[in-house]
């Protein structure tokens, strides 16, 4: 009789062979009968190292018939992200395009402001400094401010010496901060 470890490792090689010959056929086709393990052992070693074998080709062949169902949860779960980032990038779009149009709009409320303060300040100039004095007392002072900026130096100080000093004090600080 041969030396007990190298039938151990010829039937290891066998049974690997067999299991790599497996791996490469379907999972669904039986070995064939000449690749079948025999029946009878001469050592104990020899029916564990079969055991293993046989318990590791089970699991290689039920992870195997897993695999087609974990490649198709794959696939829809890739497909539901790249379609939630299409969503986020056209709302992403949507918002970007309605900040353009907010900072379009904005800038033309500016301009219109500007142009209506432009227009108050012609109508203070030519008012009475006493009388254009008391409305601008009683008036938001950054519009106050404003106003005056938009008049003739000559005008606007008529209407300064007419305010009470704390009134102008007011006014010529906030005016020296206008940006």
């Amino acid at each position: 009789m041969k030396n007990p470890s190298s039938v151990v490792l010829f039937f290891f090689l066998f049974m690997t062979a067999i299991l790599f010959s497996y791996h490469l056929c379907p999972a669904e086709e039986a070995l064939p009968a000449a690749t079948k393990p025999p029946s009878s052992f001469s050592s104990v070693e020899e029916r564990r190292l079969l055991t293993k074998m046989q318990e590791a080709q089970a699991n290689a062949t039920e992870e195997q018939k897993g695999l087609p169902m974990r490649e198709k949860e794959l696939k829809t779960l890739t497909e539901e992200v790249d379609k939630k980032l299409g969503e986020i990038n056209q709302k992403l779009e949507e918002l970007q395009a309605m900040q353009k149009n907010i900072k379009v709009l904005l800038t033309q409320k500016d301009a219109e402001e500007l142009k209506r303060t432009k227009e108050l300040a012609k109508i203070y100039e030519k008012m009475a400094p006493d009388k254009a004095a008391f409305a601008l007392a009683n008036m938001d002072e950054r519009l106050a401010t404003n106003l005056l900026a938009n008049m003739k130096a000559k005008s606007a100080a008529k209407i300064l010496n007419i305010l009470d000093r704390k009134k102008t004090s007011e006014l010529s600080t906030t005016f020296s901060t206008v940006k």
